[in-house]
């Protein structure tokens, strides 16, 4: 599978169909990305899993912290590798060695590890790499449009209110990619410079 590309219905796919995301390498401060992220994901509804052996026993946003996948009771639809890329491939192979594999391996921006990739996909797994379910799910949702981002997207059909407050869309509805724009330009730069914090802030996480 070609990873410098994905196609909006696989990532709308896979955000529609996983339940319960493990998260590795999350970080109990809320100054980080991946604190972010979690508490993003676990508002839309996700059943999120903390796993850092550093908190093992403690609490993240009231979710138990796990030391490794292996010490979650029950099965985990997808896990979201919150680590630098060289540590992917050993997370993969724990996930592999589950009595339950997950359906998903997703690595997060900034996080690529081809090898990885190509053994969860030779058992069957869905891999994503060098993209955030958060900002994934954000776009495909149009939640990105309510601060004036172009999200790329197009449909007739407008997005069902998730939960409380008026950003929190669902995934519920079918687009289609649109044609770039001077303002979708300048949002994208703006992405790409937060992205490149968002890489700095994850190195220090893996850290944590």
């Amino acid at each position: 599978m070609n990873h410098d590309t994905y196609a909006d219905s696989y990532i709308r796919g896979i955000l529609n169909t996983v339940k319960t995301i493990a998260m590795v390498g999350i970080s109990p401060k809320d100054n980080r990305p991946s604190y972010f992220a979690f508490k993003y994901l676990l508002e839309r509804g996700y059943r999120m899993i903390p796993v850092n052996p550093g908190h093992a026993g403690k609490e993240i946003l009231g979710q138990k912290v796990y030391a490794k996948l292996s010490d979650i009771p029950g099965p985990v639809d997808m896990v979201d590798v919150f680590r630098a890329s060289e540590h992917a491939l050993p997370i993969v192979k724990e996930a592999l060695a589950l009595q339950q594999k997950p359906s998903v391996i997703w690595m997060q921006l900034t996080v690529r590890n081809d090898e990885a990739a190509k053994l969860a996909e030779n058992a069957g797994i869905k891999v994503v790499m060098n993209r955030c379910p958060k900002i994934e799910y954000g776009r495909l949702s149009s939640e990105i449009s309510w601060i004036g981002v172009n999200s790329r997207t197009l449909s007739s059909k407008r997005a069902k209110v998730s939960g409380k407050g008026v950003q929190r869309m669902s995934l519920d509805r079918v687009t289609m990619q649109g044609g770039a724009t001077d303002a979708t330009d300048k949002a994208m730069q703006s992405q790409s410079q937060a992205d490149a914090q968002a890489k700095e802030m994850a190195a220090q996480d893996s850290g944590n």
